[in-house]
């Protein structure tokens, strides 16, 4: 257990949330919240941060750093909205947006076909993919045991599909071992769910919706296999070389956020639902709990972040997940991990 971030002892395990709705921009914009450290004194710059998929209260940090103030305090006013993980990176290295927060494997990949952006916050210190599946009926407990099944990726150009690749090599397996099946990202997890696959490889947070709804589900983590990073905060090189004080206002903000949500999970999430995210309404016992276990014990902190501080890149990791990029097809070769990632402390 990583110290840097600490749960909070009130209201510990106390509310859940799985995957949400489009907003096109802070309804915070207009005032902000009540108790809001924010004021209105001092000078901002607008600024627009587009995110993977829709709203939803995984971002609480993100939000928070909104309602808290911390934005504003940091000469920032952001407006959010949200794209796939190929749009946002397009978007940002052609100025069309000033800051994304897609996937780590996305940026990779479009970095390794010449779109240019640079890290500057490795917010998920790991990635967020898993192999599911029915721990009752699939007979699979170990990657050796995948020899045989039928397996589903959303798509054969995707980060899973090499995930998959890479957990089939550990065992001295390949892809020609197993039925694999290309399945949509709508439909997989039915699938899994119906029996008409043994396993899927997708987001590890569907581990815990499948469980909620009493699905007797397994994982294996891809992370032992592939280092990835889930969210991850780009920008372009340009803006990052004219505006590199509003890329540190974002990242000391985006950490306030982190530290905010980990010290009062149940409320940031509550909020979040509320003001960005109210389809998941009901389902605020189940993500706290998520944001818990998994966010603030794994995903927002690690060794390295303990020593250099949040959003901290550790550049060997990033260089393994580009050069199995390359090993698997992903991107034509691979390129110096250096070239994409910048360390906030060095902004």
């Amino acid at each position: 257990m990583h110290t840097l971030l600490k749960r909070s002892a009130v209201g510990t395990f106390a509310t859940l949330a799985m995957i949400g709705s489009l907003v096109a921009c802070s309804p915070a914009d207009s005032g902000g919240s009540e108790g809001s450290l924010a004021t209105d004194t001092k000078t901002t710059t607008d600024v627009t941060v587009q995110m993977a998929g829709a709203a939803v209260p995984y971002y609480a940090p993100l939000y928070a750093a909104v309602e808290q103030g911390y934005f504003k305090q940091n000469g920032l006013n952001v407006e959010f909205a949200y794209a796939d993980g190929a749009s946002i990176v397009q978007n940002v290295a052609a100025g069309n947006v000033d800051f994304g927060f897609p996937n780590g494997d996305s940026v990779i990949t479009a970095r390794g076909k010449g779109i240019d952006v640079k890290v500057v916050h490795t917010t998920y210190q790991q990635g967020i993919g898993a192999l599911l599946f029915n721990k009752e009926t699939s007979g699979i407990s170990t990657v050796a045991d995948l020899e045989g099944k039928t397996i589903a990726v959303t798509s054969l150009s995707s980060p899973n599909y090499a995930q998959l690749q890479a957990m089939l090599q550990s065992a001295d397996l390949s892809v020609d071992d197993v039925n694999l099946k290309v399945v949509g990202s709508g439909a997989i997890v039915s699938s899994l769910q119906n029996g008409e696959v043994d396993a899927i490889v997708f987001s590890r947070l569907r581990y815990y919706a499948l469980q909620s709804a009493g699905f007797p589900v397994g994982q294996i983590l891809s992370d032992k296999f592939l280092p990835s990073f889930g969210n991850i905060l780009v920008t372009s090189s340009s803006y990052l070389k004219e505006n590199p004080d509003l890329v540190k206002g974002f990242n000391k903000a985006l950490n306030e956020g982190i530290k905010y949500v980990s010290e009062n999970p149940a409320k940031a999430v509550e909020m979040s639902i509320a003001k960005y995210a109210p389809t998941f309404s009901g389902q605020e016992a189940s993500i706290t709990k998520v944001i818990e276990d998994v966010y603030i014990a794994e995903l927002w902190q690690s060794e390295a972040t303990e020593e250099h501080g949040l959003g901290y890149g550790e550049v060997g990791l990033w260089q393994k997940a580009i050069n199995a990029q390359a090993e698997f097809g992903l991107i034509e070769e691979p390129y110096d991990a250096e070239s994409l990632v910048v360390q906030p402390n060095d902004i």
